[in-house]
């Protein structure tokens, strides 16, 4: 309004300058000086223009002006638009940064210099139990209480990193993380976080799987170097030296166990899966079992009448069972190392009873249920790991290694199957394994085929 204020005075003044300038001899000049007067005031109103586009106008609304004016409003938006794209081009390239930090595997926190949260992902944001936008510009030694995590933070030592509880550890479920702090630009931090729970589990095995080693392996050692000593710095008669060897020969036996497991296991988990153009009838897997059952029962029956009371489904039940896809080798040393346990660990004359059931989903259940002493619900989750026993001295009487269940898991993880073991302390145990149905050939399998119905 003022610039147009302004103009409508100066054509005001103009008009009357002009018609003085015709009744006077200074009209030329008074005349020239109306024009520049005018001119001036018009680039004002351009220039105003101008300055309130710099003030409150956007790229979109420039003033379209000529002359000085407009070369300096197109100079300045092509300056703005320049400008605009490397912010946009910045902003760009942060979304990138987030979205790849937000992919990491690993937690990761921006701290400003109070050590207050910036930004986080949602892996450091379940690992800490952090609302990345509640906790915002919140402090991280009011956020994470560990006292290690504060000893660590208020040390200002961050050479290594610290190992931390989860927020989500359970004493049955421990859940371990790795925190280390990385201080940079003008005193920020980095904060890594990382799960560390199945590093050490395996690093817990590793020790354990050694230390069981040694052991399985030093004891026979030790027994066959002591009668090696013995031949070797006394007299004995025949009678005694056959018996000595006979102990040696038990002792070597047993190490022999050893290491044919453990190559067994090493050949297990570097082979590659099974496929399905291998089929073996399961009739003829239940018969070697039960062959092996019968032999090892008899083997450790104190008597001959007192031997275990084996039930397998009959002979006319096992032809309808069709076949089963997989490595033979394999899937009859996994059945047949479940019905052996059964029979090791279930006092004569206990009953053993081995069967084939079909299962809801078109699989099959492979089951062995038993009448022995049970075993403890503490013990079923480690059953499977190496060298575990829930009785050493009952294994190795009946010549177990403790490895047997661990090559039982194996194989049949290799051939998509499943282990369930149930039992009740005094009242036996149930060892079922599900076979899927993708590896089985049954044209027409009962809906129950098993000792007992038969």
């Amino acid at each position: 309004m003022f610039f147009r204020f302004v103009v409508f005075l100066s054509w005001q003044l103009a008009g009357g300058l002009v018609g003085w300038w015709k009744a006077g001899p200074w009209g030329a000049a008074v005349g020239a000086a109306a024009a520049a007067w005018i001119w001036f005031v018009w680039d004002m109103v351009r220039g105003g223009r101008v300055l309130r586009w710099l003030r409150h106008g956007d790229l979109a609304q420039a003033p379209r002006l000529y002359g000085l004016w407009g070369e300096a409003s197109d100079r300045v938006r092509r300056l703005l638009r320049q400008m605009q794209g490397q912010v946009q081009e910045s902003e760009q390239r942060l979304q990138e940064v987030l979205s790849a930090l937000q992919a990491s595997p690993n937690g990761v926190i921006l701290l400003n210099a109070e050590g207050c949260i910036e930004w986080c992902n949602q892996i450091a944001a379940a690992h800490f139990g952090i609302d990345a936008e509640r906790d915002l510009l919140q402090s991280i030694g009011n956020l994470v209480r560990h006292p290690d995590f504060s000893a660590y933070y208020a040390g200002r030592d961050f050479a290594s990193a610290v190992v931390i509880a989860g927020r989500q550890s359970t004493p049955s479920r421990p859940v371990r993380l790795s925190v280390q702090l990385h201080p940079y630009g003008q005193g920020r931090s980095l904060l890594l976080s990382r799960d560390v729970t199945t590093l050490e589990q395996a690093d817990a095995m590793r020790r354990d799987f050694v230390a069981n080693v040694s052991h399985e392996i030093r004891t026979p050692l030790t027994v066959l170097s002591g009668f090696v000593e013995t031949l070797q710095t006394l007299a004995l008669p025949s009678e005694e030296q056959q018996r000595y060897l006979a102990l040696m020969a038990q002792q070597a036996a047993r190490m022999q166990s050893v290491v044919s497991g453990l190559l067994a296991l090493s050949r297990l988990e570097g082979s590659p899966l099974p496929g399905l153009a291998e089929w073996t009838p399961v009739a003829q897997l239940l018969r070697a079992c039960e062959d092996e059952a019968r032999a090892l029962s008899a083997l450790l029956a104190p008597e001959p009448r007192r031997v275990h009371a084996l039930e397998f489904p009959p002979p006319q039940v096992l032809q309808s069972l069709g076949e089963i896809a997989g490595v033979p080798a394999e899937l009859q040393s996994a059945l047949s190392n479940l019905v052996g346990n059964a029979v090791r660990y279930t006092p004569t004359p206990g009953t053993i009873r081995v069967s084939w059931t079909r299962a809801p989903d078109g699989g099959a259940v492979f089951s062995v249920a038993d009448t022995g002493p049970g075993i403890d619900p503490v013990h079923i989750p480690r059953l499977t790991e190496r060298f575990y026993r829930v009785d050493r001295s009952r294994s190795r009487e009946t010549g177990g290694t403790g490895l047997g269940l661990a090559i039982v898991k194996h194989v049949l993880q290799r051939h998509g199957a499943s282990l369930q073991i149930e039992s009740v302390p005094g009242k036996g145990a149930t060892f079922s394994v599900h076979f899927p149905a993708n590896r089985l050939s049954v044209p027409q399998l009962p809906g129950v085929v098993s000792a007992a119905a038969a």
